[in-house]
């Protein structure tokens, strides 16, 4: 299991304590650091099964500065948001977590993250 987190993030931080206190085996990838390609993107938005704009943070300000909230929300333009998040990855949700068995879930709760620790 690897989740991708902001340290600076109160819900990644609650999350990394809970995998710590259930003894869960998983790998840190902090993502503003170690950014993902557009095909990191793409596969974790499969094992998501959302869309790009669905784990976007549109509040960021850089999100703001690109105008996301007037983009198309289609499969033409599921490209340009993609590009969007490789290029500022501070607008990636998060914590993502991508579990054992291939499916991957936004981690901001703890019921989620207990969903995740309970994929095999």
């Amino acid at each position: 299991m690897e989740i991708w987190i902001n340290p600076a993030c109160s819900k990644c931080r609650s999350a990394i304590s809970l995998l710590d206190a259930e003894g869960a085996e998983y790998t840190v990838r902090r993502y503003l650091e170690d950014v993902p390609s557009e095909d990191e993107i793409r596969e974790v938005l499969d094992r998501l099964g959302l869309e790009p704009w669905d784990i976007t943070r549109t509040q960021e300000a850089a999100a703001k500065e690109l105008g996301l909230k007037e983009w198309a929300r289609d499969d033409s333009s599921r490209d340009r948001w993609i590009t969007a998040l490789a290029e500022h990855p501070k607008l990636i949700q998060r914590p993502i977590i991508t579990a054992d068995d291939g499916s991957a879930l936004v981690g901001r709760t703890e019921d989620a993250v207990r969903d995740a620790m309970a994929r095999k």
